[in-house]
């Protein structure tokens, strides 16, 4: 291991990649840090923690914990991807976004170039949302005898700063990604996600090192942890990597002198081809009657409905789970379209053997999609109950749990796997060893 880290710093352009990676991670983590004018962060911190329970708290999880301390990157990535997903819900039922999608370069283009409108717009819209909520009665909080706001000076000025703020920040971030991206090394939205969530982790381990240290938890309880928290990963990385492999022929063609084709190949299958946005959807859906309760606290019948969409109810996690499995169909729906895959492989001449092109062959990549992805969604839905599970057996804070699964761990794991496989790929071009395969390369030459 310490020769293939060593080899990576020898590669000249992977080193930049490497260490532009992080030049640009660490102004994003300063960014998480720069407060947004106008608004007391003592008393904002006490009234967030009404909050870590709904949507706001599943947002402040994207941000890095940037939105619970309202900084200039309060809104994090999330107005990109909340575009993002828009523009591919929408390239599945409007023709003029299905055309975009077909035209190859050009038509990329132009859908990032939507997607960055509409970034800004959503920004902008949340940015004047969170204006609102930070100067509304309920966010504010006891600091010491006083019962303060969070924004002391309130009015159309600090809405108009905040909205500016806000968007900024995140068409910042935004242009920040693409630039790792393009001259780093891995997807540059996704890693920003990721570093924001693993920068809670140093402050989970010191959490744990003062209850062993206190006799609150005692070592072998840690130790079962760390253990479990392995074997989950473990799970995780096979249900990320877990594909089924469909075998595809290529007949053979004479275009003048030259023959083309005559292959065989293999359509990969994913377990997961969602990925991580059934658990987000879900999620974003199970937090609406916690969030509409925060605005309801006198409501005793709000509040008595609240108690079936507690993460210590078995209602909740029944509910949650179902919803899952719903949306990994639906998003693997949108995702891989059968019947273009089989087109495909009829306009090249290819053919899985035993069934005949075109909609048979449809049908029979579908029907193993249906069958591929029915264990993976209910896997998907244990990973993202597992750390509520945790929090009502062993009484694990939130921040200590939602590493152990859920969104956290799935992105972490997904981010990692293909970044690692970029560095890879870099240095097998190399003729050097990779992280992810043993033993030397086949047919190198010696």
């Amino acid at each position: 291991m310490k020769q293939q880290f060593q080899s990576i710093f020898r590669i000249p352009e992977l080193r930049k990649r490497i260490l532009y990676t992080l030049a640009i991670l660490t102004i994003v983590r300063v960014g998480a840090h720069v407060p947004t004018p106008g608004i007391d962060s003592e008393v904002l911190g006490a009234a967030m923690r009404n909050f870590s329970t709904t949507l706001f708290g599943l947002y402040d999880l994207f941000a890095g914990g940037a939105f619970s301390r309202a900084t200039l990157f309060a809104l994090g990535i999330m107005p990109y991807i909340s575009a993002s997903i828009i523009i591919q819900l929408l390239g599945a039922v409007i023709p003029y976004f299905q055309k975009l999608q077909k035209e190859g370069e050009e038509g990329r283009k132009k859908i990032t170039q939507i997607t960055r409108y509409g970034t800004v717009l959503i920004a902008g819209l949340q940015s004047f949302s969170i204006a609102q909520l930070l100067m509304s009665p309920q966010m504010s909080a006891r600091v010491g005898n006083q019962i303060l706001p969070v924004v002391p000076i309130p009015g159309i000025g600090f809405t108009l700063m905040t909205m500016l703020t806000m968007t900024t920040g995140t068409i910042l971030m935004m242009w920040l990604g693409e630039r790792i991206t393009e001259r780093g090394i891995g997807n540059g939205i996704s890693m920003i996600i990721m570093i924001g969530i693993l920068a809670r982790f140093p402050n989970v381990v010191l959490s744990e090192i003062a209850l062993v240290r206190e006799d609150v938890r005692g070592i072998f309880t840690e130790i079962v942890l760390i253990a479990l928290m392995f074997v989950i990963v473990g799970f995780v990385v096979l249900l990320t990597q877990g594909q089924r492999k469909i075998p595809v022929q290529y007949a053979k063609r004479v275009v003048g002198r030259k023959v083309y084709g005559g292959q065989a190949t293999h359509i990969p299958l994913r377990v997961n081809t969602a990925g991580v946005m059934p658990i987000i959807f879900a999620q974003a859906i199970m937090f609406i009657p916690n969030t509409i309760g925060t605005f309801f606290p006198n409501s005793d019948f709000i509040q008595g409905a609240m108690q079936f969409f507690s993460y210590q109810s078995l209602v909740y996690w029944i509910i949650f789970g179902g919803l899952i499995v719903f949306f990994t169909y639906f998003y693997t729906a949108i995702a891989f379209n059968p019947v273009e895959v089989a087109d495909n492989m009829k306009k090249y001449g290819g053919f899985i053997p035993g069934i005949r092109p075109g909609k048979r062959t449809a049908e029979f990549i579908d029907n193993i999609l249906t069958k591929v992805t029915l264990p993976g969604s209910f896997f998907l839905a244990f990973v993202a109950i597992f750390p509520y599970i945790l929090m009502k057996v062993m009484d694990l804070p939130y921040d200590v749990a939602s590493f152990f699964g859920g969104t956290s761990l799935l992105i972490i794991v997904g981010v990692a796997l293909d970044t690692l496989q970029q560095i890879e790929s870099h240095l097998l071009m190399r003729h050097y060893d990779g992280f992810l395969k043993s033993g030397k390369m086949k047919g190198r030459r010696r």
